[in-house]
């Protein structure tokens, strides 16, 4: 059995809602190209190309925050969180579960969707963005939501957010050539990485469970940095703030980062893939594909992942926990 623990997915009642009161209406030719994000049937269809597999579902960008006001994200994401539990009652042998979605710019009304779709509707966990619409994820507005998640022993999913309205440089209006998404995203994952890190959420918060998408971005390709560089912090600004920051924290910076789990959507990357699995640990990784966003729409990311898991040098029993049996104790689904 292979758990490909991130996939994304429009339920119908949701993406309808979208299609109609979305501003920008650019993205929505690339969804409609891309059948299986919308239209379970062929979903299921090309899943059963991969034999014993299943998906946990999580909504597809962008975000609940974006698309509504303070006053009706919480709508929107009961709306989102629904239909992905529907989706997963109808189809429990393909969807065990899914991530649901949260309001971050209403943080109170988000921890009562915490505890309605985990406790009510079946969700394994929660899926958040590396910024709420521009603001970072370590104001202490957004702590309830770490903390509540750390209560409940779940995982919080945490992916990037980034458009072409952040510039590559000062001088600029807007990203070209889709830099803000090649490496921008990955830039985002890792800066909120770096936020959550240095706020100290992993001593105010020990046991909580955070899964960085893509297999931890750019931090496992710049350990050095991370490491022996971060092990300055300070050294390089004005004043003793961040020097008596790295002395307040019990451990290295490095090794707060190794405390995020990952995922191995690298896009067919090997080299990506042994890179994120070396630094992280086969014990902290989940098999997941990012389905459906490639260029066949659907299954080639799934295919080119399950290449670099089965070409890896790794025992049967870690390909085993990674395509399973992490997931499965991670999210609690036995």
């Amino acid at each position: 059995m292979k758990l490909d623990v991130y996939n994304h997915v429009f339920p119908m009642a949701f993406f309808e809602h979208l299609q109609d009161n979305i501003v920008d209406k650019g993205p929505i030719k690339r969804w409609l190209n891309v059948p299986v994000l919308y239209d379970i049937d062929k979903r299921l269809k090309m899943m059963e190309t991969f034999g014993e597999y299943q998906q946990i579902l999580s909504l597809s960008a962008p975000t609940i925050e974006f698309l509504a006001p303070p006053e009706d994200s919480p709508a929107l994401a009961r709306l989102a969180n629904d239909g992905m539990a529907a989706l997963c009652r109808a189809h429990p042998d393909r969807f065990p579960s899914f991530i649901a979605s949260m309001p971050m710019n209403n943080p109170d009304e988000a921890v009562k969707e915490i505890d309605r779709a985990i406790g009510e509707l079946g969700a394994c966990a929660i899926q958040i963005f590396s910024n709420v619409n521009g603001r970072p994820l370590d104001e202490p507005e957004f702590f309830q939501v770490f903390e509540r998640m750390t209560q409940l022993d779940r995982p919080i999913f945490l992916h990037p957010s980034r458009g072409s309205n952040f510039p590559d440089y000062l001088t600029e209006d807007k990203s070209e050539f889709e830099i803000w998404w090649t490496f921008g995203w990955t830039f985002e994952t890792s800066a909120a990485m770096a936020r959550i890190v240095f706020s100290g959420m992993f001593d105010k918060l020990p046991t909580v469970k955070i899964v960085a998408h893509h297999l931890g971005a750019m931090i496992p390709y710049v350990e050095g940095r991370v490491g022996y560089g971060q092990d300055q912090l300070g050294a390089r600004t004005p004043g003793d703030e961040l020097t008596r920051l790295r002395e307040s924290l019990k451990h290295r910076p490095i090794d707060y980062f190794k405390m995020f789990h990952a995922d191995t959507a690298t896009f067919g990357s090997l080299g990506a893939t042994r890179c994120g699995l070396d630094f992280f640990g086969i014990d902290r990784c989940l098999f997941a594909s990012d389905c459906p966003f490639d260029p066949e729409g659907g299954p080639l990311y799934i295919r080119e992942t399950i290449r670099c898991l089965d070409t890896v040098e790794i025992t049967d029993a870690e390909r085993s926990a990674l395509y399973e049996g992490n997931a499965r104790k991670l999210l609690k689904l036995g």
